[in-house]
C-alpha cells in the first residue's frame, strides 16, 4: 500500500537528481519514507536519494519496491506547476502507479525491479570539505563547458578552485575562505572529473541552500545537498579521471 501527497516540486527535484544518471530506478518504500540508490551504466557515478515522511503532506505506506521508468515519471511531473499538489497511489492488483495532478490522472505501469541492484555506498574518508553556493559553482561550470570536457577541483586551507583547461583557453574560478560558507581542508588536494557528469549533478542542486563537496587527491568526489526543505537529501559519488 502507498498513498502519498506532496508538492510537485519535491518530486521534480527527486526525479531530476536520479534521471541525471539512470533511465530506470528502484524506489524503496517504507513506513518512514522513500529511498533510491542507483549506479550509472558506465559505473562512473552513483546517486543516493532519501525523502523522509515529513517531506509529504500525507504519507501512508507499507514496505515495497517500485520500479520506475524515469522518462515516464518526468513526462507526468512536468505537467504540474511547482506548487501543485500531487497524489501517488499504488494499485496492488494491477501493479501500477496512479499519479494525480488536479483533475488529471495518469496510470503508469511499473518496471520489474527484481533485477535492479542495491548498490552499497562506499564510506570515503576524504580530506577536503567545502560548502559552496550553488549559483557560484554553476557560473564556473557554465564557463568551463566552453573550453573543456573535464574539470579539476582543487582545495587548500585558504581557498577552493575550479579549473578547466582546453587546447588554447582556460577557465579558473577561485573562492577564498571568506567567500565560502564552509572550508575545512588540512592539506592541498586536487582531482580531475568529467565535466558532463559533474555539471549535471550540480545543476540538480539548483535552489538548494548550499552544495557540500568532499574531495581528495585523485579520489572520487562526494557531492551532497538537502532537498524538500531539509526533509530529504541527495548524495552523488563521481569517480575521478586519472591524469597520465
Amino acid at each position: 500500500m502507498l498513498h502519498a501527497r506532496c508538492k510537485a516540486d519535491v518530486l521534480k527535484t527527486v526525479i531530476e537528481a536520479i534521471s541525471t544518471l539512470v533511465d530506470e530506478a528502484k524506489f524503496n518504500v517504507t513506513t518512514d519514507g522513500i529511498s533510491i540508490k542507483a549506479v550509472d551504466p558506465a559505473h562512473v557515478a552513483m546517486v543516493e536519494v532519501t525523502l523522509r515522511k515529513s517531506a509529504f503532506e500525507e504519507f501512508k505506506a507499507e514496505g515495497m519496491e517500485l520500479g520506475i521508468d524515469m522518462d515516464k515519471f518526468k513526462d507526468v511531473i512536468k505537467l504540474a506547476a511547482n506548487d501543485d499538489e500531487l497524489d501517488l497511489n499504488y494499485d496492488t492488483e494491477n501493479h501500477c502507479l496512479f499519479v494525480k495532478i488536479g483533475n488529471l490522472t495518469r496510470r503508469m505501469s511499473l518496471v520489474d525491479s527484481s533485477g535492479m541492484a542495491d548498490p552499497k555506498v562506499p564510506k570515503l574518508d576524504l580530506p577536503g570539505h567545502v560548502t559552496i553556493a550553488s549559483g557560484e559553482i554553476e557560473k564556473g561550470i557554465k564557463a568551463a563547458e566552453a573550453v573543456s570536457d573535464h574539470v579539476a577541483l582543487i582545495a587548500s586551507p585558504q581557498a577552493f578552485e575550479l579549473l578547466a583547461e582546453g587546447d588554447t583557453d582556460t577557465v579558473h574560478l577561485k573562492l577564498d575562505k571568506s567567500h565560502l560558507p564552509a572550508l575545512d581542508v588540512k592539506e592541498n588536494v586536487k582531482s580531475l572529473f568529467s565535466l558532463d557528469y559533474f555539471s549535471n549533478m550540480v545543476r540538480s542542486a539548483k535552489g538548494s541552500q548550499g552544495i557540500h563537496l568532499n574531495i581528495g587527491n585523485d579520489y572520487p568526489v562526494k557531492i551532497d545537498f538537502d532537498i524538500a526543505g531539509g526533509n530529504g537529501h541527495v548524495t552523488y559519488l563521481l569517480a575521478p579521471r586519472i591524469e597520465s
